[in-house]
């Protein structure tokens, strides 16, 4: 029986490993500045914990082989006499998921940072990310570089645009605005994005740009990053946000820097 278990146990291990190397890439082609890094983060983390995951089971298997039950005729029996090599066991075992810990959260984690919590560059586009329950609506400042004031009492989801985000006509900086359905950036230039959910919690995705941070209501994010091509990229709440979550999704244009101007003009001057 103790083979047996080695041999289903090591069945399932190695097909595990088959399936996972099957898939060419589990992302889209990278579209951000930072996607190469994340990436070979990835793959480090992937190599780590399948290494740990094979050893693991495989070993599993050997204990079961090698204590199998040989028909004697005596029942098992718990020994202990080798606290020496438990105390070896356990340490050895602690060092190796406190070392993989330190390769997933820490150099992980400071490339996260490193590349979202710093400060945006000077002359990053900016762009206001408004989440509300199922739909985006993206707002920029305008020639004046400030966004208006919004009132919650001005919401009216059903307006869609202005009206959605409860943008406060009285107040000049808001004259200028501009609110669009679809996410319009210049690529090779950082965009700095403001999150805001008017809501629930939402989750602004962009797998193309190894991108996701939550909107949360009563905070305003600031992250950012840097297309590196140009194209439409599918944009997605990863939060589960309510009965329409699944329709809650957009696009992140991102168009050459003489486009990018071009839209902001036409846009401004339909205002007028």
């Amino acid at each position: 029986m103790g083979l047996v278990l080695l041999i289903v146990i090591c069945i399932i291990t190695f097909t595990s490993i088959f399936f996972f190397l099957a898939r060419t890439w589990w992302f889209p082609a990278g579209a951000a500045a930072a996607a190469a890094a994340l990436d070979h983060q990835f793959v480090n983390t992937g190599v780590a914990m399948g290494i740990a995951f094979v050893v693991a089971q495989v070993g599993l298997g050997l204990i079961l082989w090698k204590y199998r039950d040989r028909g004697s005729s005596g029942g098992a029996q718990y020994y202990s006499g080798e606290t020496h090599s438990e105390i070896l066991v356990i340490v050895l075992a602690a060092i190796g998921f406190m070392a993989m810990d330190i390769g997933v959260d820490v150099l992980g984690g400071h490339l996260w940072a490193a590349e979202r919590f710093r400060p945006a560059e000077a002359g990053a586009t900016k762009v206001e990310v408004n989440a509300m329950q199922f739909a985006w609506y993206f707002r920029y400042p305008g020639p004046d570089g400030k966004f208006g004031a919004t009132t919650p009492e001005l919401e009216d989801a059903s307006s869609g645009g202005e009206g959605a985000i409860g943008l406060d006509s009285r107040d000049p900086a808001a004259k200028d605005d501009i609110v669009s359905g679809i996410m319009v950036v210049p690529v090779n230039r950082e965009v700095e994005v403001i999150l805001r959910a008017h809501d629930v919690v939402h989750s602004f995705a962009v797998p193309a740009m190894r991108f996701k941070q939550d909107a949360v209501p009563g905070l305003a994010i600031h992250m950012h990053f840097t297309p590196t091509r140009t194209g439409d990229f599918e944009l997605l709440c990863s939060q589960l946000c309510g009965l329409g979550h699944y329709k809650m999704h957009g696009i992140v244009r991102v168009v050459t820097n003489e486009e990018f101007d071009k839209w902001l003009a036409a846009r401004e001057a339909e205002k007028q």
